[in-house]
C-alpha cells in the first residue's frame, strides 16, 4: 500500500531543492510544488501523531487501518508492542546543526515522563541509528581522554570559563578508567558556566584562531567552530567539538545512538530509524530547554575513538544488508537490484516501511506500484515485496522491519 507521508519544515533543513527530502517528495508527486526558500528538514514514515502517513488508494491512515487489521501487524510484534507500528523511519536533510542531545534509558524516560510530563512528553526511549546517503558530519560521544587534555592545553580561552580544579584533575588523570568522574566535573563546569562568559571566550577564540597559521586552525577545528557559531553564536555547544568526536561518514556508513550518547547531528542527508518518542534531553546549539541536571546525570562519560561508533551492517543475500541494533523497536535494511534482476524481500514477522531512494521499476505484493524516488509503501507482517527494475535501470530501497 502505497503512503503519502508527512514533510517537516524545520528550520535547520536543507532550503529547496537542495534537500533530498524535497527531491524525494517532487520525484514520488511530482503535483507538489518546492518552495526554494523553505526548509525541508525531515520525511516522516510511520503513525506517529505528529506525522502521521495516509495510505494513499484507501484514504485513511496508517494507524486507522492497522487497528481494523490486525494481521499487518502480526503476533509476535503484537505481543511485544501491542497493535503499533513502534519505529519511526525518515530521511533527514540537516543544513545547520541540530541540538547536541541524548536519549534516555526506557526505565529513566518513565521516571522523566511522570514527573515531568510537560517537558518529557511520552514513557518511551529513543535510540536512533542513522545511515548516510551523501556526505554526513556528527559529533557523537566523548573524546577519548587524551585528546581532550590536549585540546585543554591549547584553549586557555576555554579553560578560564571551567572550575580550575576540575581542569586540573582531568590534566592529572592517567588512564581512561576515570572517565565518568573527570569528565562529568569538566562538563557540570561547562553546561553550568556563565552565559556572557562562554560568548566572550568564544568570540576571543574565534579572534586568536583567525590570526593563526592554517595548520593551527585545522587542528583547533576553526572550520567547525565558525560554522557553528555563525548559526549559534555565543552558544555553550560550539565547545562542544573539543569534547566530542567529530564524525565525517561516507554515505552508507552508520552510527548507532544508543541511550545516553552524547551526539548531533551537523550536515548532510540520511536515513534514520529510531523508536516512536519524542524525549531529548538536550546541551547545547538550541533556543530550546536545556536541563543540565538530568543531563549531567545520565550521559554516558565513556571514551570512544571514532571507529567504535561506526555501526556495521551484515549481509544478509546478495541484494540485501541488515542493521540490526540492540533493541527490538527496529532495524533497518538496504536493498539494491540490478537491471534484468527481481528481488523477493526476506518474509518477516514485522510489519516494514519501505522507501525508494533511487532508480525506476515496480514493486508488488498483490498489485503493482510504480517504482521511483520518493516513493513509500506500507508492508504487512509476514508479506513479500517484489522489487523489479526497469531495463537498464536498478532499485534502492530502505526498508525498516521490528527487530524480533
Amino acid at each position: 500500500m502505497e503512503l503519502k507521508c508527512k514533510v517537516q519544515n524545520y528550520d535547520w533543513g536543507k532550503l529547496g531543492r537542495e534537500s533530498t527530502v524535497a527531491k524525494l517528495v517532487s520525484q514520488a508527486h511530482p503535483e507538489e510544488s518546492i518552495d526554494d526558500s523553505k526548509p525541508y528538514a525531515e520525511l516522516w514514515m510511520g503513525t506517529h501523531p505528529n506525522g502521521p502517513s495516509l495510505i494513499i488508494e484507501r484514504g485513511i491512515l496508517l494507524s486507522e487501518y492497522i487497528k481494523a487489521n490486525l494481521d499487518a501487524i502480526g503476533p509476535e510484534v503484537r505481543k511485544q508492542f501491542g497493535v503499533a507500528v513502534p519505529f519511526l523511519l525518515k530521511i533527514l536533510s540537516v543544513r545547520k546543526a541540530l541540538s547536541i542531545q541524548a536519549h534516555p534509558k526506557k526505565e529513566h524516560a518513565e521516571e522523566l515522563h511522570k514527573n515531568f510530563p510537560d517537558i518529557y512528553k511520552d514513557p518511551n526511549h529513543k535510540p536512533e541509528l542513522a545511515i548516510a546517503l551523501t556526505p554526513f558530519e556528527a559529533l557523537c560521544g566523548f573524546r577519548p581522554l587524551s585528546e581532550i587534555k590536549t585540546f585543554l592545553s591549547k584553549l586557555p580561552e576555554l579553560t578560564s570559563i571551567l572550575s580550575k580544579e576540575s581542569v586540573d584533575v582531568l590534566q592529572a588523570c592517567e588512564g581512561q578508567g576515570d572517565n565518568d568522574k573527570v569528565l562529568r566535573d569538566v562538563f557540570h563546569s561547562l553546561m553550568t558556566s556563565d552565559k556572557t562568559a562562554i560568548a566572550n571566550s568564544l568570540q576571543s577564540l574565534l579572534t586568536r584562531l583567525e590570526n593563526e597559521d592554517t595548520s593551527t586552525q585545522t587542528s583547533l577545528l576553526l572550520p567547525l567552530l565558525r560554522r557553528l557559531h555563525t548559526d549559534y553564536p555565543g552558544d555553550v555547544g560550539c565547545w562542544a567539538p573539543y569534547f566530542m568526536n567529530y564524525l565525517q561518514l561516507r554515505p552508507g556508513h552508520a552510527v548507532f545512538l544508543k541511550p545516553n550518547l552524547p551526539h548531533a547531528y551537523i550536515s548532510g542527508d540520511c536515513v534514520e530509524c529510531m523508536a516512536c518518542s519524542d524525549n531529548v534531553v538536550r546541551a547545547g546549539l538550541t533556543p530550546k530547554l536545556i536541563d543540565v541536571a538530568t543531563l549531567v546525570s545520565m550521559l554516558d562519560y565513556s571514551s570512544y575513538a571514532p571507529d567504535q561508533l561506526l555501526f556495521t551492517p551484515q549481509l544478509e543475500d546478495a541484494n540485501s544488508c541488515i542493521w540490526r541494533p540492540p533493541v527490538k523497536d527496529f532495524a533497518v535494511i538496504k536493498i539494491r537490484v540490478e537491471s534484468g534482476d527481481s528481488y523477493n524481500t526476506i518474509n518477516r514477522p514485522s510489519p516494514s516501511l519501505i522507501i525508494i531512494t533511487s532508480g525506476q521499476g515496480e514493486v508488488c505484493d498483490t498489485e503493482p506500484v510504480s517504482a521511483r524516488p520518493g516513493v513509500v509503501v506500507f508492508l504487512k507482517a509476514s508479506r513479500q515485496l517484489t522489487l523489479t527494475p526497469k531495463d537498464g535501470n536498478h532499485l534502492e530501497a530502505y526498508q525498516a522491519i521490528c527487530n524480533v
